[in-house]
């Protein structure tokens, strides 16, 4: 059987291959290829790269600022800046509020429609709720709509592009991971000491009750094997006085069967 080679595949990296070449003119419509691409919703590479770094020093660094929105920002920090930024198609417009959505998660799982619709800038409720159903088949969050309390409830949550000032809150976030795990380890080895303990209690109560019930058991036997032996006594004693009875009885007829040899005379 031949081994089965898993290859895990990276949207963005083709277009971190061609900002190697790409200068210019080049990288801005190599940026608006990405931002428009299906499934590419983590960017930091493709800034990282010198070609693409280089557009935020000339007249192309509304494209600059306008993919690191991408990467880090919400469609609300677009509308608030929309001046200074490039207009978004309506593919675009919808892939930052998808990733609005995302970063709204990050703070609260159960997200009220309120703060959607203000910070995504819907008209509606209608067209919210397709929003996030579009968002959950495209696998950018997994959750339901709770529309009996008017909220968004996320389970999961794709990751987003993480900034130098983030790595903080990062740390933080992983030492109280990794205290909550010990807190958890610790628990769980209390709980199998205390099954361990209960376990051999229950252990030693069990051969008690063996061994109680095998003493029954022998007292039991012992006293029938009396009782029987008193019995057989008795029956052997009876038998003894029958047989002496019957062996008087016996001569007495034997007496009174013998004739008088001496006729009395008259």
């Amino acid at each position: 059987m031949s081994d089965t080679k898993l290859v895990s595949f990276n949207p963005l990296e083709q277009f971190v291959l061609l900002a190697k070449s790409a200068k210019g003119a080049a990288a801005v419509e190599l940026v608006k290829q990405a931002l428009e691409a299906p499934g590419v919703y983590v960017f930091g590479e493709l800034l990282d790269m010198p070609n693409i770094t280089e557009l935020q020093t000339d007249q192309f660094q509304p494209y600059y600022n306008l993919l690191k929105l991408f990467a880090f920002g919400t469609y609300r920090q677009y509308l608030e800046n929309s001046s200074s930024l490039p207009e978004l198609t309506v593919f675009q417009q919808q892939k930052l509020r998808h990733l609005t959505i995302v970063t709204l998660s990050e703070t609260n799982k159960c997200i009220p429609y309120e703060v959607l619709v203000q910070q995504l800038d819907m008209k509606n409720l209608r067209e919210l709720e397709d929003l996030v159903i579009e968002a959950i088949y495209g696998d950018v969050i997994h959750g339901k709509l709770d529309q009996r309390n008017g909220r968004l409830e996320v389970d999961f949550a794709i990751g987003r592009d993480a900034q130098v000032n983030d790595i903080g809150q990062i740390i933080q976030t992983l030492n109280d991971w990794c205290e909550a795990c010990d807190a958890i380890l610790g628990a769980v080895e209390t709980q199998v000491m205390n099954a361990n303990c209960a376990k051999e209690k229950h252990i030693r109560h069990r051969v008690a009750i063996e061994d109680e019930v095998l003493n029954i058991k022998k007292t039991l036997k012992s006293q029938i094997q009396e009782s029987d032996d008193i019995s057989l006594t008795g029956e052997t004693r009876n038998e003894i006085l029958g047989d002496k009875g019957k062996k008087l009885a016996k001569g007495k007829g034997l007496k009174a069967n013998v004739p008088n040899k001496f006729w009395n005379k008259s």
